[in-house]
Order: structure tokens, then C-alpha cells, then sequence
């Protein structure tokens, strides 16, 4: 995916829109640029790489403009290079364009526009966009309709945002199946790819749909769909804080997000405490309306799925699948009006998540939602939403997203387990208490600074890993799944997460002595299935770092290195044990000298396939 930021308002539109790439460049790090109306005249800047180099050029140069569009890129058309950066410009430079998505049809739209005299700079999709604007605005009464032409022609998915020097006074956006916002201010407006990007200026936020445009300037904005019917929309109050999206003195985004998970866990619970002691409805759910749940998410929020899955039977006696959400949307999955599917989405945008929901929905079934971000497509789409309360999330890597996500799935697996008679008032609220200690249990954690320090001496030790092996059993054996996918996205060491079990069937032919072995051994059902695990890898010479809660000697006389969490309620127990597989990850990244918050060849939203 990309960032896109526009502006129009009473201030310098290069400042506010490089603070507004800033705040998005977890969507692409690739490229990025500016185009500024100055003097009736287009001015485009460009880097290739980081914004920060980007923003110290810029600001030797003495510009001013109230008008203007920004771009952070993510390439999936065209190597990451200047000439393929945007903004991309039409031949007489009256107009400029950036684009998030990708323009399925651009080939046969680019032999049309060659053929007409139409002169290309770039390698991009996007860069058809733009040309095509031109040459309908030959057979056009106006630019809007012309724009308008434009995106109707287009095939794929995209949110663009362009301008023309022949109305500098607006921004010419649209959405289909890329997620677009308009903000606004006071005497000035804003368009971005997501909120953070104008959060300092504005709270005030309308989401557009697919199929809708909007034409923004100072004073607010217009929408309409395709044809050109006007759409009436509504504004929408962010709840999140600028400090939420500040690092806030921490060195990176994602340890910040890592200390910021008690209170996450702790808002998620009051959150949705309403609906979950029946105080109001949880609108579009009814328990008895369905017999079966099938989970779809992709990355973290299908290791996510995969703990709901031991809630919901546990609790709720209720079968379970779990999909990624690419391999569900293609195949046929068996889906009727007497099943519930459940997307975990962070962002509520992920591309295959939405189509996933779209698919289930064809087929008659119920939609719930569990998203971060208010008013995204998710939301919108699903029958009924549970929101969680982790505040902005600017790291790849996610963390504080994660753990609210199993708060909400349990909160609701719990609510659907009373409401359906699968678990007693008491027990219920006895399972309930438990939730409410684990955020003073995993502040605990974080606040021992010896753990913290203890997480760092161990990841010091195997920093210099090629390859890790995490292991996990039974509610667990999905964070050995979060654990290695944590370490492969910012350190890029290998790393293969498995249930123990399994180990025998492969995985234990790659130990030796060298090989780092992280065993979620935590007390609970299997408590000594897992430390025989753990005697199988040291047969093997492997070394063992134990995640142990306390007074637990097996496991303590096995491990090679040892870390106590706190012990908490099995099924709870993975909320509180990933958070130092998060630190594990975060200091050996940190130790290698790697981008943390930035990995290569990652967004953190992936808004096309």
C-alpha cells in the first residue's frame, strides 16, 4: 500500500503535508513526494528512500503554496525510483496525481494514450491516471467530469487525489476498494489514506465508500458517487489522541506500542463493557442465529483467529474455523444463514480480509467485525462491530493490536457462551475477573526492569542467529506462531513457529547446538507435555529459552535461559506471554541496527493483493 496526504487550507501546504507522510510512512518507505500549486504552476519534488531526507531538501527551499498533495510509495508497479515516484503529471503540467492501489487495466490504457501522443516518464500504473484525466478533459465540460470519466474507466483497485492548476482552490478525490478519508479542519481540509496523517490539525473525519468522490477545499467538502448523484455523509469523531500517535520519547513506535498494552488491554475491557453485561444490545449479532464460526484475518490477526478458536469451543461450545483470509476468498468455502464469520482486521482495510467478508456475505452469512480503527470499510460492511480500544498503531510490526484483539474475542466468546447457555451467570463472571487482572499483570511484567533487562541479556546472546525455532501447545501454540513471525519481520531471521507435538515430525531435525529453541511453557492443561519437549530438545543440545511463570522448577531445571510472566488464567495466559517474544524480537532487531518500526518490503496494511 501507499500514503496519500492532501491539503488546502490557510497554512503551508509543504509543511503539513510532510508532517501528514511522516505519520503515514508505515504504509510505504519506498519513495516519496509533493506537488504544490505555485503561481498558476504545478511544482513536483521527489527522493527516492526515507521521508526524513526528504523533509531536510524541502525545507532548504523557500516555497509556499495552500494547496498540495504528498505521497509515500510502497512499489508494486515499477522499481522504487525517482522517475516512478509520485506525483505523476500530465504532458502539459496542469495536473498531478498520486495514487494508492493497483490499475488492473493499465496496459490497454496506456497503448490507448501512446497512441494518442501522450508521452510517459514512469514504470507506474498510476502514471495512466493522470493522462487519462487530459485527454478527457478534450471532450469535457469541466475537470470534475472529466475526473469522472476517469475513474470509471479504471479497473482494480485505488484512491487517487489529484489537482489542477485550472481550479487551484480544490482536491479531486476517489475510492474503490482502497481506503480514502477526508478531514476537516477550521478554514482548511485534508485528504489522506488514514487519520494519523491529519490528526494534529483535526479530529473531524468522513470515510468515503467505494464508488464515491469527493471535491474537497478550505471550507469543507462535496461527495458523490460515480454517476454523479450527490451522497450525503457523515462526519465522524476520532477518540484517539495526537500523544497516542508521538513516540513520546520512546526510541521506536514499537516499543512504545509494547509499554502501551496494559492500558490498551484495560480500555478494550471498558470499551465493551456495555454490551458485554447486557447493559445495551450487541447490534446485528443474535446468538441463536447461527451454529458454526469461521474466523478470517491474515498475519497477526490470524494468529489472533487461531486463539479465538480454543475460546469460542471452550466456552461457547460452538465449532470453530479459522482461515487465512487469502486462501478463504478463493476457494468455496461452505457458508450459509446459520453461520457467523468473524474478520480481524486492525486497520479494517486489508484487502483480502474485506473480500473474504464480501464472499461470506454472498453466501448469506452473518458478518462480525473486530477492528481498531472507527469508521473503516470493515465496520461498515459487518452486520455488528466490536471495536478495540488499542489507539493508533504506527509500527509494522503489531503488537498492542494484537493483544486487544484476543481481550475483544474472549469479552465475546464469554458473552456468547451466557447468552446461548453454554456457561452459567457465575462462571462466566468468574472467567470475566480474570480478564480484568491482566493488565496489572502484564504491567507488572513491564515494570520489573530486571525481566526487561533479562529479555534484552537474551537477545544479545542470539542476535547473531540465522535461525530460531518457537514452540508452543495448546492455547500457546499460536504465539509460537505471533513469537517467530515477530522475529522474522524485523530482525529477518529465519524463524519457524510449531506446535511441540509436532516437533517429532520434522522440526527436530533442525536442532543443534547452535539453534535458539523458545518454549512457551507457561503452567496449564499440558503443562507436562511441554517441559517433555523440553527435554527432547536438549537431548538434541538445543538451546532453550523458557517462558516459565513462576514455581516451576521442571521447566526451570531444563531451560538454558528463563523468563517468569506472570501466571495467569490458561486461556488467558497468551495476552500476557507474547509480550516479551514482542521484546525478544524488538532488541535483537534493535541489536542488528535495523529500521524497527520500518521493515523492509512490509506496510502495515496491505490494501491490494
Amino acid at each position: 500500500m501507499c500514503g496519500i496526504v492532501g491539503y488546502v487550507g490557510r497554512d503551508n501546504a509543504k509543511n503539513v503535508i510532510i508532517n501528514g507522510l511522516k505519520r503515514l510512512e508505515y504504509r510505504g518507505y519506498d519513495s516519496a513526494g509533493l506537488a504544490l500549486i505555485v503561481n498558476d504552476e504545478i511544482k513536483v519534488f521527489k527522493r527516492v528512500g526515507k521521508i526524513r531526507e526528504f523533509e531536510i531538501e524541502l525545507n532548504r527551499l523557500n516555497i509556499y503554496s495552500n494547496i498540495g498533495i504528498g505521497h509515500t510509495r510502497w512499489a508494486t508497479h515499477g522499481r522504487p525510483t525517482l522517475e516512478n515516484a509520485h506525483p505523476h503529471l500530465s504532458c502539459d503540467g496542469k495536473i498531478a496525481v498520486v495514487h494508492n492501489g493497483i490499475v488492473e487495466n493499465y496496459a490497454p490504457l496506456k497503448e490507448e494514450l501512446l497512441s494518442k501522443g501522450h508521452t510517459f516518464t514512469s514504470q507506474t500504473d498510476t502514471e495512466v491516471i493522470v493522462h487519462l484525466i487530459e485527454e478527457e478533459l478534450k471532450t469535457s465540460k469541466g475537470f470534475f467530469e472529466a475526473f469522472l470519466k476517469t475513474v470509471n474507466r479504471l479497473k482494480g483497485s485505488f484512491a487517487i487525489c489529484a489537482i489542477t492548476t485550472a481550479e487551484p482552490d480544490k482536491l479531486f478525490c476517489a475510492r474503490k476498494d482502497s481506503p480514502l478519508v477526508v478531514g476537516l479542519g477550521d478554514d482548511e481540509s485534508f485528504v489522506a489514506s488514514d487519520v494519523p496523517a491529519f490528526l494534529p490539525y483535526t479530529n473531524r473525519a468522513v470515510f468515503l465508500e467505494d464508488g464515491e468522490v469527493a471535491v474537497v477545499d478550505r471550507k469543507g467538502a462535496l461527495f458523490y458517487d460515480f454517476s454523479r448523484a450527490p451522497v450525503k455523509k457523515e462526519v465522524m469523531k476520532i477518540p484517539w489522541s495526537l500523544a497516542q500517535a508521538e513516540k513520546g520519547g520512546y526510541k521506536h513506535f514499537m516499543i512504545k506500542e509494547i509499554y502501551e498494552q496494559p492500558r490498551a488491554v484495560a480500555d478494550t475491557i471498558s470499551g465493551n463493557t456495555a454490551w458485554f453485561k447486557g447493559e445495551i444490545p450487541l447490534e446485528g449479532i443474535e446468538p441463536s442465529s447461527f451454529d458454526r464460526v469461521q474466523i478470517v484475518a491474515c498475519g497477526t490477526s490470524y494468529h489472533a483467529g487461531l486463539i479465538a478458536k480454543f475460546f469460542l469451543e471452550n466456552f461457547a461450545k460452538i465449532p470453530a474455523e479459522v482461515d487465512y483470509a487469502s486462501e478463504y476468498r478463493y476457494r468455496n468455502p461452505v457458508v450459509n444463514d446459520r453461520t457467523l464469520v468473524i474478520a480481524i482486521t486492525q486497520s479494517g482495510e486489508t484487502a483480502d480480509t474485506l473480500a473474504a467478508m464480501r464472499l461470506a456475505k454472498s453466501k448469506g452469512a452473518k458478518l462480525l467485525a473486530v477492528c481498531n480503527v472507527i469508521g473503516s470499510t470493515a465496520t461498515r460492511e459487518a452486520d455488528c462491530v466490536i471495536y478495540t480500544y488499542a489507539g493508533p498503531e504506527i509500527s509494522v510490526a503489531s503488537t498492542k493490536a494484537f493483544t486487544t484483539q484476543l481481550t475483544a474475542l474472549y469479552l465475546f466468546s464469554l458473552w456468547l457462551a451466557r447468552e446461548r447457555g453454554a456457561l452459567g451467570t457465575e462462571e462466566v463472571e468468574e472467567l470475566y475477573s480474570h480478564l480484568l487482572e491482566i493488565p496489572s499483570k502484564i504491567e507488572a511484567f513491564l515494570n520489573r526492569e530486571r525481566q526487561d533487562e533479562t529479555v534484552k541479556r537474551i537477545a544479545l546472546e542470539f542476535y547473531k542467529s540465522s535461525d530460531a525455532l518457537y514452540l508452543g501447545r495448546h492455547v500457546n501454540y499460536p504465539i509460537a506462531l505471533e513469537g517467530a513471525l515477530k522475529l522474522k519481520e524485523i530482525s529477518y531471521i529465519h524463524a519457524e513457529g510449531y506446535p511441540a507435538g509436532e516437533m517429532k515430525h520434522g522440526p527436530i531435525a533442525l536442532i543443534d547446538e547452535k539453534m535458539p529453541v523458545i518454549v512457551v511453557a507457561t503452567k496449564g492443561s499440558i503443562y507436562e507435555k511441554i517441559v517433555s519437549n523440553m527435554e527432547e530438545v536438549k537431548a538434541r543440545k538445543g538451546k532453550v529459552i523458557a517462558l516459565l511463570n513462576p514455581g516451576s522448577p521442571e521447566a526451570e531445571k531444563i531451560a538454558d535461559y528463563k523468563i517468569e510472566v506472570p501466571q495467569v488464567e490458561e486461556f488467558l495466559s497468551p495476552i500476557v506471554s507474547v509480550i516479551p517474544l514482542q521484546l525478544f524480537a524488538y532488541y535483537i532487531a534493535d541489536f542488528l541496527g535495523y529500521d524497527v518500526d520500518q521493515p523492509r518490503n512490509l506496510a502495515k496494511s496491505v490494501t491490494v493483493e
